[in-house]
């Protein structure tokens, strides 16, 4: 027969609160009853039903964290820190939506089957409206990716700024014909629109307007970091430097450039985002904006754990953390 909690509370002298509280990490428990009671435990071969228990909490201790693709590299600092912030009460359960709103609203079925206990958003379909609605029956929140006039707990860099300060070092530098690499609007982030802004209020601090010939549009995809330098050098005055909204899309770049003896870091400067693992192991290295991802990890959850245990007060603030410019080869 099975051992249960009233076995245990028998065997260790204390009554069944008090094993429940051991196995809660409670601390109105001494040290030294809670030896005993594990011990007991150990002894005794029991398992707590922690199904059963989660059921009669209304908790799962699981928090859903949806991505829009696994394409990005970027996501795996993220994700190691919102394991480590929600370690050892917490698991975080990945999904991909692909960036389809039908697959993202069949995964919040688990929120709103009380499958899991929060959802993280590191990119959404859902628009602020939607978000604003569920943020009142929920706990909810966005990482990575803003969503506009959306009042949820949101934690992402200001990447705005962020491009400003790579185009502006390409301007510092002396450089006046820059291109951007940046996605179509069909498949635009709010990411990919605010690295847009800051690229042209750089031009524009410098007295420069912006020129669409110099901007080409495309998927986050290595190849069209490639299909963008053949652009760029079609033009009668190609550019001088490149900013791409991401470190594959620059990747892609500096291989066509090389594949047509185009010098890197001296002829064509190239800058890229993220700071993937990948840009410091290419040759040359890619000079890219970094961003915080581990940090943003663990922020997003530690906040999203005080709004599920604090009925009082939500925290539906946005929190900028730092980015950072890494210089490497690409960019001399």
């Amino acid at each position: 027969m099975s051992v249960t909690i009233k076995d245990v509370a028998k065997a260790a002298g204390v009554s069944v609160a008090t094993v429940s509280r051991v196995l809660n990490n409670n601390a109105a428990v001494s040290d030294e009853t809670a030896a005993v009671v594990n011990e007991v435990i150990k002894e005794l071969g029991y398992s707590p039903n922690f199904l059963g228990r989660n059921l009669r909490k209304c908790e799962t201790n699981n928090i859903l964290a949806i991505l829009p693709s696994t394409e990005h590299t970027v996501y795996s600092d993220i994700i190691k820190g919102m394991q480590d912030a929600a370690f050892p009460n917490y698991d975080i359960l990945l999904s991909t939506s692909n960036s389809y709103l039908d697959t993202e609203m069949r995964l919040l079925e688990m929120l709103f089957n009380r499958t899991v206990d929060a959802a993280v958003l590191l990119g959404t379909q859902l628009d602020a409206n939607a978000l604003n609605d569920l943020n009142k029956r929920y706990n909810i929140a966005l990482c990575c990716e803003r969503v506009t006039d959306a009042k949820v707990l949101t934690v992402t860099i200001n990447n705005e700024q962020a491009a400003y300060d790579a185009v502006k070092m390409f301007l510092d530098k002396g450089k006046r014909k820059i291109g951007l690499i940046t996605t179509s609007g069909v498949t635009d982030a709010p990411s990919s629109a605010d690295r847009e802004l800051g690229y042209k209020r750089a031009l524009a601090d410098y007295g420069i307007t912006s020129d669409e010939k110099y901007i080409f549009r495309c998927s986050y995809d290595y190849t069209d970091g490639r299909n963008g330098l053949k652009y760029f050098m079609s033009l009668d005055e190609p550019p001088e430097a490149i900013f791409c909204i991401s470190d594959l899309l620059a990747a892609g770049v500096i291989k066509e450039a090389l594949k047509n003896g185009i010098s890197v870091g001296s002829e064509l400067q190239v800058c890229g985002f993220d700071n993937i693992s990948l840009s410091e192991m290419y040759t040359p290295g890619i000079t890219t904006v970094s961003q915080p991802g581990y940090d943003m990890g663990r922020t997003v959850i530690n906040k999203l754990l005080d709004n599920m245990h604090n009925s009082a007060f939500k925290n539906n603030d946005t929190i900028i953390l730092n980015h950072s410019i890494i210089m490497r080869g690409s960019a001399k």
